[in-house]
């Protein structure tokens, strides 16, 4: 149960990067640069918008499961007393980011831009939208560094579970990708009339990441992660 949580949080973390006021009302427009057409004309492209969506979320999800890969190999055969270092600075590092979030302190390098420049150069096609989903993974806009950066301290204090919680922070955020690729007509409208409760989201996002931080810094979070595997183990 506590591994499952861990991984439920990483996936939230990475859905609620995906309806982040700053990436949502980009999300049609940029897909259908990937793909070519517009999302409006979705329905006679429905299969291409897809597959650029799929080879979106394949570069970003490659990327986030090789970080957990490394972070893995890095940290898990470091010492309890370490372990339990690292999720105090995990978690004061999440809370500082909830606070960001929350406008209540500023954190110069989330404050800058990193937005994917688009060239009208560039010719769509199944590889640039799995270029793209790779760059997207090192952080498109100061709003999705505050998650992920909270995901991968998280991960830094799970070593052994970094690699689960980057595949389900990017299950989290890549599955509304490839919903909007697939539905992408619905989505749009959608997507358009979203603005009223997307004005909330600072507050819902910063509240989580608040009580994320104080689990991981107290160590709560890694003893249900813990508690969970030994119920696992005492019930086979």
């Amino acid at each position: 149960m506590g591994h499952d949580i861990s991984l439920v949080v990483a996936f939230i973390a990475g859905f609620l990067s995906f309806i982040n006021p700053c990436v949502l009302p980009l999300v049609p427009g940029f897909l259908g640069y990937l793909s070519g057409v517009s999302l409006t004309q979705a329905p006679n492209a429905r299969l291409k918008v897809f597959l650029n969506s799929l080879f979106f979320v394949l570069g970003f999800s490659v990327v986030f499961a090789l970080l957990g890969v490394l972070l893995n190999s890095l940290l898990r055969h470091v010492s309890v007393s370490l372990k339990d270092w690292i999720g105090r600075v995990g978690g004061t590092i999440i809370i500082l980011f909830g606070l960001h979030v929350l406008g209540l302190i500023k954190i110069g390098f989330l404050e800058r831009e990193h937005k994917i420049t688009l060239k009208g150069t560039l010719s769509p096609s199944y590889f640039l939208s799995f270029i793209f989903g790779a760059v997207f993974a090192v952080g498109w806009t100061p709003c999705v560094g505050a998650i992920l950066g909270s995901v991968l301290a998280l991960a830094a204090s799970n070593p052994s579970l970094s690699f689960l919680l980057l595949l389900s922070y990017a299950l989290g955020l890549g599955l509304p990708f490839l919903f909007v690729g697939l539905f992408s007509s619905w989505a749009l409208s959608a997507i358009q009339k979203s603005g009223t409760a997307l004005r909330y989201f600072n507050i819902v996002i910063g509240i989580f990441l608040l009580a994320l931080g104080v689990l991981v810094f107290t160590g709560n979070l890694t003893l249900l992660v813990n508690q969970g595997l030994l119920n696992k183990a005492l019930l086979k």
